[in-house]
């Protein structure tokens, strides 16, 4: 059985910018010369927002052309930069519910939010009806891979906050991806969230020429509470390089920056948190 929106990633017509003979996509073929990230766990409370806006503005300070996109109907990532569906022109949705979309059509959907250093697509609510609204339309699990082809040449990191659920545009961005950025956080119940996310990997990867990479992050560590060190041993002993060296711990400066409608980098860029997510880009940019 497959993944809601993986019906069009595989079967007879090539991806565009994917190589040619009806070959399913390929995780692992970058679009132009973009590398294109997904955050997600099926989790929610993880940190997913937080790594998709802080690694993208964090890659931005590293000199990346970096664009951030809210995948999540929820449109967490779009309330923390203060955008809402009913103040600004153009979203995600548009991307999805276009008949074709080309660099001029993309460029209508991007913002740049104040000092972050990226830009950035915001969510709408309206994502969470894609699952029905698509349901009849051809080849919907690259409508998002085929999207980022347009403006890949523009972009060295394309960052994609995803839905923790599993449906047509969680499965359009794990299409998409380079590489799934998984965030976890270091409590035991976090762990049986786990199993969902690894679930869809595999599922997904039934119609992928090569299966999707993923890291996961440790996440809100805290070195002071056993079970933090105890889970933190457990994904490494389990996952081994599959887990980034770079362990994400708590700082209140993230609900700073949030009330602030801003990232971390311009409210406090020597807090604990910005630094270790400078050091999570730096772990990318070396792999």
């Amino acid at each position: 059985m497959r993944a809601p929106g993986t019906e069009g990633a595989g079967g007879g017509e090539p991806v565009a910018g994917a190589s040619s003979g009806g070959a399913a996509p390929d995780a692992g073929t970058r679009p132009g010369c973009a590398r294109i990230l997904a955050v997600a766990n099926q989790k929610g409370g993880v940190g997913k927002t937080t790594t998709a806006l802080s690694l993208g503005a964090a890659l931005a300070r590293r000199g990346k052309r970096v664009l951030v996109m809210d995948l999540d109907p929820h449109n967490c990532a779009s309330a923390h930069l203060g955008f809402f569906p009913e103040n600004v022109s153009g979203s995600a949705l548009d991307l999805f519910l276009a008949d074709t979309v080309d660099a001029g059509a993309f460029a209508a959907a991007v913002i740049r939010p104040g000092q972050a250093g990226f830009d950035f697509v915001p969510g709408h609510y309206r994502l969470s009806e894609l699952d029905m609204d698509l349901r009849a339309r051809p080849r919907k699990g690259v409508i998002l891979k085929e999207a980022l082809v347009a403006v890949a040449d523009r972009y060295d990191f394309m960052i994609l906050d995803c839905p923790p659920h599993m449906g047509v545009l969680l499965a359009n961005a794990m299409v998409a991806a380079d590489l799934l950025v998984i965030p976890i956080q270091t409590d035991f119940l976090a762990l049986h969230g786990l199993r969902l996310i690894f679930d869809s990997i595999r599922t997904i990867n039934r119609v992928l020429k090569k299966p999707l990479a993923f890291k996961a992050l440790a996440t809100m560590y805290d070195r002071r509470a056993g079970a933090c060190v105890r889970v933190l041993n457990l994904l490494r002993r389990k996952l081994g390089p599959r887990v980034f060296s770079t362990v994400i711990g708590l700082d209140t400066q993230f609900r700073e920056a949030s009330a602030d409608g801003k990232v971390i980098y311009e409210v406090a860029p020597d807090s604990r948190g910005a630094r270790e997510y400078l050091q999570l880009a730096d772990e990318i940019l070396r792999s």
